[in-house]
């Protein structure tokens, strides 16, 4: 995804859990939109923003899971 359009997203998109900041981010090989306060990321799939609960991961979860 292109900087202007994340840039312009950043300015509109807020977590739906929080209501807090989301920053960009890529994570295991995916763009999305991370929540810090609620360790939640929202992937990007087709260029959209996926800003739903049920479809967010917990990145926090997951990274405790993971072997050492």
């Amino acid at each position: 995804m292109d900087k202007t359009k994340i840039q312009e997203y950043l300015k509109v998109l807020a977590c739906p859990q929080c209501k807090g900041e989301v920053v960009y981010k890529i994570w295991n090989k995916k763009e999305g939109f991370y929540c810090k306060k609620c360790s939640l990321f929202y992937p990007i799939e087709d260029d959209i923003p996926i800003m739903l609960v049920e479809e967010a991961i917990n990145i926090s979860l997951l990274e405790k899971n993971e072997p050492s």
